[in-house]
């Protein structure tokens, strides 16, 4: 019990007040009966009371309730006014947190209460019952101590009776009566006492005690001393707290005809269960599950998968069969039978058939063959060896994906391929949760139900594709797939039981390295498929391309005829990429047009040239090689490496008056910029080694600008070319057109090594370059070049940067068709000079002799 005066439910006559476990109960007041009644009128009120502050209680006029008494001051205050004339002031407090309230803590308006009885409780709290006599106000506090006294003075309700007061009883009385009906444990003894009420203020501060109401709402009707208002602010009260009761009603009426109608269905389902077992026959969901438990038997799953799968079907036993979680547990079970727990195929561990396979499928790439038949070999010496996690990098169209598949297929083994590109959400890979509505495995389990097999080739295609948003990171997720010492335990989230995914031989596929995470990135072996070569491409379409085009288009071998010629024009004049992939849509093309000549009927020679070529597919798209570009000062060939191979850049540099500033433009990224402001450096400090005037160089601005503005690019392997292409122009010498430019240099002169030697020097070879300028410490890298791409390409190698200007100024272009000038301001002095000469000449020749 809270330490203050507060109300009891139990009647006065029925409280036991030696059980001092009592505690705190909603207020419950009731008038006095016949033997107590007691008429205000009769009880003189003295000018002065002692008051009793009330924490958590509102007394009204007219009715009995039981208060705690426990403060010390106020069980003096009980001490007087018993030996007395046993009247009090109750009044609530403003703030019920205050042990000693003043005046300023107390409404002003409480009232004044008759002590019938007084108990004391075995843990020293006193409790009185009271009977409430009028209203009073407080006018001003006497006495402090030993409690406290106020000058007060009644406030009497008026007993006059109007017909608005008749009516506003008549709607208060039956709002009253329809919620003792609805209201739970209420005694009959209270529907009497509300008919007995003959009073207006008595019934609404008979109703105000009794309604549940807060502290401030009983305060507030105790406080309004106009009778009508007063009934109307019960009125309303009792009618917010009607609605809750018959929506309370409503609520419970609908659960107990639910709970009797299931508890119907489930007795007549017993009795259905009982009269079927009699007949010997079994229901719909009885025959089912006893399917269930036969499919789970025979999926062969590990112990603990087994051991799950029975617990659900158990549980979907005691479910009926229309609940919904009987068909989420359903679709569960299912999806544990389908997977392929044991069930696997054999490897065919014949090295040799599977190098004849490969060999038949992709023509080079030595070094992926070379892997995948020393993984034959390992498994057949060790078959319970773990696969390795491939990742196949290369420009688009080299045969990354079809390599995949003939890897399947010499390994006697199904081939799954998942494309991971644009996957933003990691519910992908490991799956939902079944809490979800139409949750579902992650596409590793997908797939692997679909294979029939828990050890195909699993192809993660464009790896470096991923994404990642608010749904998660599914590169993430893919650590611990393609982690050979983790996935044996893959969980996925909707089985939630692991999966032994070490079987299964995973093969990612990316075009560039860069996007991938690090930590994916270090779980697997990357095997690099560089760009292909003229000859191998010229090999490709022979054996592969053509063949399977003609198929495709509906033609004979001897209707169409490529010779090698029309290849060769395909493959330079309209194609350039490192892969053949549009290389074999010119071929598709060109079949494409002969199909629709066979169609129409006429005749012709089967055999494609260059000529036809020209008719079928239009002029050549492509120069076949740079050679006939014009050499100019202050223009360099840069290599550069892109995700869809090599490329060549050309990198232009001009000059105007100014004051030596830098400008740069082409979408060059933060790496690339930084080489120009080096290579600029450079030359500004060295200008005089270099033969440049360095008062020359401050008279003027630079420009420097990479064409094909929309791309962007990026990287360090241009500030050899940067370098060059302003030493061409401050020189006005022409760096040689036939020669390529790639690393990267230092502010000390040095030519650092850089990547993607491979893929430039294909390009470079592809655009018809005659010599490569390369760093030095890229000579190992010259072992994974074709050997007729390095007989028919010079390479050069530079340790510093006066390395690359000697170089790249030792071509036949070595100069420019004018010779060596101080400035570009004195050519139009030496045309008018030569002009001059030769008119001399010319008139020295007409003068007779």
């Amino acid at each position: 019990m809270k330490e203050e005066d507060s109300q009891h439910e139990t009647p006065e006559t029925d409280l036991d007040f030696e059980d001092d476990s009592v505690e705190e109960v909603p207020v419950s007041a009731r008038p006095p009966d016949e033997t107590r009644a007691i008429d205000p009128r009769d009880i003189v009120i003295p000018a002065v009371l002692p008051i009793l502050p009330l924490r958590d209680a509102v007394a009204f006029p007219g009715t009995i309730m039981p208060l705690a008494v426990s403060r010390e001051k106020s069980k003096r205050l009980l001490d007087m006014a018993l030996a007395g004339d046993r009247l009090i002031c109750a009044v609530a407090q403003r703030v019920p947190e205050k042990d000693d309230p003043d005046l300023d803590d107390l409404h002003r308006i409480g009232t004044a209460c008759m002590i019938l009885k007084m108990y004391k409780l075995p843990d020293g709290t006193e409790t009185i019952v009271v009977h409430g006599v009028v209203r009073v106000g407080i006018e001003d506090l006497t006495s402090a101590e030993p409690y406290l006294e106020a000058k007060v003075h009644p406030r009497h309700d008026s007993e006059e009776l109007s017909t608005e007061l008749e009516a506003l009883m008549h709607n208060a009385r039956h709002a009253a009566h329809r919620i003792l009906e609805l209201s739970p444990n209420v005694p009959d003894e209270a529907r009497i006492v509300l008919d007995n009420i003959r009073t207006p203020g008595g019934l609404a501060d008979f109703l105000g005690a009794n309604l549940s109401l807060s502290l401030v709402h009983k305060q507030e009707v105790l406080e309004t001393l106009d009778v009508p208002a007063r009934l109307r602010k019960v009125h309303a009260a009792m009618e917010g707290q009607l609605d809750v009761l018959e929506l309370s009603k409503k609520i419970q009426s609908q659960v107990r005809s639910q709970l009797d109608k299931a508890q119907r269905e489930h007795y007549l389902r017993e009795q259905l269960k009982a009269i079927q077992h009699e007949l010997g026959q079994e229901s719909g969901a009885g025959s089912e599950i006893t399917r269930l438990r036969q499919k789970v038997q025979e999926a062969k799953m590990p112990a603990p998968v087994l051991a799950e799968a029975e617990r659900e079907v158990e549980r979907m036993a005691k479910i009926h069969p229309a609940s919904p979680e009987y068909g989420v547990a359903l679709d569960y079970v299912n999806w544990l039978c389908a997977l392929p727990w044991s069930v696997r195929t054999e490897d065919q561990l014949d090295v040799n058939r599977a190098d004849a396979i490969l060999n038949e499928d992709h023509y080079g790439l030595e070094k992926v063959k070379r892997r995948i038949l020393e993984f034959l070999a390992v498994r057949k010496l060790k078959p319970d060896g773990r696969g390795p996690i491939l990742c196949f990098t290369g420009p688009p169209g080299v045969g990354k994906t079809s390599l995949g598949k003939s890897i399947a297929r010499a390994l006697g083994r199904k081939f799954i391929r998942m494309s991971l590109g644009g996957m933003r959400d990691e519910a992908e890979i490991r799956g939902h949760r079944r809490t979800y509505i139409g949750s579902m495995p992650g596409r590793i389990i997908q797939e692997l139900r679909k294979a029939e097999s828990n050890n195909p080739v699993f192809m993660l295609d464009e790896v470096d594709k991923i994404g990642s948003d608010f749904r998660g990171d599914p590169a993430s997720a893919l650590l611990e797939v393609l982690d050979p010492a983790q996935n044996n335990t893959f969980t996925d989230h909707y089985l939630d039981v692991p999966f032994d995914l070490s079987n299964v031989l995973f093969i990612a596929t990316a075009n560039y390295m860069d996007p991938i995470p690090q930590p994916l990135l270090d779980r697997m072996e990357v095997i690099h498929i560089p760009g292909y070569t003229h000859r191998e491409k010229l090999e490709i379409a022979r054996q592969y391309l053509v063949p399977r085009q003609l198929d495709e288009n509906g033609l004979r071998p001897d209707q169409v005829v490529f010779d090698e010629t029309a290849l060769n024009r395909l493959i330079t004049g309209y194609t350039r990429e490192a892969g053949v992939r549009n290389l074999e849509r010119q071929i598709a093309g060109v079949c494409r047009a002969r199909a629709a000549a066979v169609v129409r009927g006429e005749e012709g020679s089967s055999r494609v040239t260059p000529k036809s070529i020209e008719a079928d597919l239009g002029p050549p798209l492509l120069e076949p090689s740079v050679a006939t570009a014009v050499s100019l000062p202050g223009v360099a060939t840069g290599l550069a490496y892109t995700p869809t191979g090599g490329d060549i850049l050309f990198i232009e540099a001009t000059k105007m008056p100014g004051n030596a500033n830098l400008n740069l433009t082409g979408q060059l990224g933060g790496v690339m910029r930084e080489s120009a402001q080096a290579a600029f450096s450079i030359v500004r400090s060295r200008a005089a080694s270099l033969g440049i005037d360095p008062a020359d160089v401050l008279r003027h601005d630079y420009h420097i600008h990479v064409p094909a503005g929309a791309i962007p690019k990026d990287g360090p392997s241009a500030g050899s070319a940067i370098l060059a292409a302003l030493v061409s122009l401050l020189k006005d010498r022409c760096v040689d057109r036939h020669t390529g430019i790639t690393g990267e240099i230092t502010l000390r002169g040095r030519v650092m090594p850089v990547g993607g030697i491979k893929e430039k020097i294909l390009a470079a070879h592809r655009a018809g370059l005659k010599r490569v300028i390369l760093p030095e410490g890229n000579q190992r890298d010259l072992q994974e070049i074709p050997q007729d791409i390095r007989e028919q390409l010079k390479f050069v190698f530079a340790k510093t940067t006066d390395d690359v200007l000697r170089h790249a100024f030792a071509g036949r272009d070595g100069r420019s068709k004018s010779r060596p000038a101080t400035s570009q301001a004195a050519r139009p002095k030496r045309k008018a000079a030569k002009k001059k000469v030769r008119r001399r000449r010319k008139t020295t020749r007409r003068q007779p002799r």
